[in-house]
């Protein structure tokens, strides 16, 4: 009986190890497609030269409405700044919409301000939230919404800074059987340790996963890891959804946005400009704070990918795949934990320069220091929001059910603005139909639209 025991642990040993190593070496290929990936990506900002003879003719370009949620409590020092550049994007057809939630907010005076500065750009305001779910960010953008004028809606974060080629190159992006193309969330180049810390982690990790599995994605494997700071995407999507207002009971709106076009044979494309944040304020606790938010809205959504995450992390998976090394190979456990350490460093000051386009506005040894310190505290963020599921943004706190649908359950807000008869039904609406499957006469429409 023991020799029985005995051989089978043995052989269960043999499968456990084996089998940690087979997926070090899957995480080491992620790495390798990631760099090979954006380095064909994001090293070729080149403007697309037959697009940009299409761009002469201006009534052959699709006109985007670009949607800005601006929420300006307390005021960003840089808003100005960052709203500006969408007043000076070159493309030749397209709209501002500003969609603040309430009266008073100080974005408002910037905004017009603008729009005094720059009169021969299409801009208008939206004042004033719908109640049409529980997510503050769709309730702030439906009016601009339904006033939307163009067939693409580019949707960017208040604190997102553009170059004036960026939404030329997106379109250019939006090929026939194309329902997305996003912006990998990046940085400005800021000063401080807390800037360092965002981009070491958007240049690194956050890149790595985006760039692996938006390449699935164009393999047919609808691989989902959108993140909503800017992306363009079809109104015609979100109409044969029910509007923008279906997605309303979700807070990661941005993922099921994805989730739906991919369902329905539309893919996910990457724009070779990443989204360059450039908020204003900043510190090392509100990077976290965001990092464990998200951390507790994959749980919701993706529980296994969730809950296996910290193994993608150099640190827990170096040590876990040299001591399995060590057992099976006998390897020498320092070395190998060393190699792997300093390999993933490497590799990851490769893709971060990368991403930059450049060298970044830090040294070396400070990369090595933040890329350290984020991988020590990784762990910590996840523990974290493991033990507290409960999301905390803006003025409200949110408890989200499996599925990623969320509930409001401490409303400190003052009450959204009502519509009037003649407007469309703010009340709340069911979340888009899971099942449904678009028509021939949707799916032949796509091509008709760019």
């Amino acid at each position: 009986m023991v020799v029985v025991v005995w051989s089978f642990l043995s052989v269960f040993c043999d499968v456990l190890t084996i089998g940690i190593l087979i997926y070090w070496v899957g995480i080491w290929c992620v790495h390798l497609i990631g760099i090979v990936y954006g380095c064909r990506k994001f090293r070729r900002r080149a403007t697309i030269q037959s697009f940009d003879d299409a761009v002469e003719k201006g009534d052959a370009v699709v006109g985007v409405t670009v949607l800005k949620p601006l929420v300006s409590k307390p005021m960003d020092p840089n808003l100005m700044t960052n709203l500006e550049s969408y007043f000076t994007i070159s493309y030749p057809k397209f709209e501002l919409r500003f969609c603040i939630a309430e009266e008073g907010d100080p974005s408002i005076m910037v905004v017009k301000q603008l729009m005094s500065k720059y009169p021969n750009v299409e801009a208008s305001l939206h004042i004033g939230a719908a109640d049409v779910g529980v997510n503050p960010k769709i309730n702030n953008l439906y009016k601009g919404y339904h006033a939307a004028r163009y067939p693409l809606l580019l949707m960017s974060d208040a604190g997102i800074f553009t170059k004036p080629e960026v939404l030329t190159e997106m379109v250019s992006c939006m090929t026939e059987n194309v329902g997305i193309v996003m912006q990998l969330p990046y940085t400005t180049d800021r000063k401080g340790w807390a800037a360092s810390l965002e981009k070491v982690n958007f240049g690194g990790n956050q890149a790595r996963f985006s760039l692996f599995l938006n390449l699935l994605d164009q393999l047919k494997m609808r691989a989902n890891l959108c993140i909503g700071m800017s992306i363009l995407m079809r109104k015609q999507i979100f109409e044969h959804a029910g509007g923008i207002e279906a997605f309303s009971p979700y807070l990661a709106e941005d993922y099921f946005f994805a989730e739906y076009c991919q369902r329905h044979g539309w893919g996910v494309r990457l724009s070779s400009h990443p989204a360059l944040q450039n908020h204003g304020v900043y510190s090392v606790d509100f990077h976290f704070s965001r990092l464990e938010r998200w951390t507790k809205l994959r749980l919701k959504m993706a529980p296994f990918a969730t809950f296996i995450e910290p193994t993608t992390k150099c640190i827990l998976l170096g040590l876990v795949a040299a001591a399995a090394a060590t057992v099976q190979f006998q390897a020498d456990f320092l070395a190998f934990f060393l190699f792997h350490l300093l390999a993933w460093i490497l590799s990851d000051w490769l893709l971060l320069n990368i991403i930059q386009n450049g060298s970044p506005p830090f040294s070396k040894f400070e990369f090595a220091v933040a890329w350290l310190f984020h991988e020590l505290s990784a762990i910590f963020v996840h523990v974290k929001a493991l033990r507290d599921p409960v999301i905390d943004w803006r003025t409200a706190r949110y408890v989200l059910h499996w599925g990623g649908r969320a509930e409001k359950i401490d409303l400190v807000s003052p009450p959204a603005i009502s519509h009037s008869a003649s407007e469309k039904t703010s009340q709340p609406q069911p979340a888009y139909p899971l099942n449904d499957d678009c028509s021939e006469t949707n799916k032949d429409s796509r091509v008709s639209i760019i």
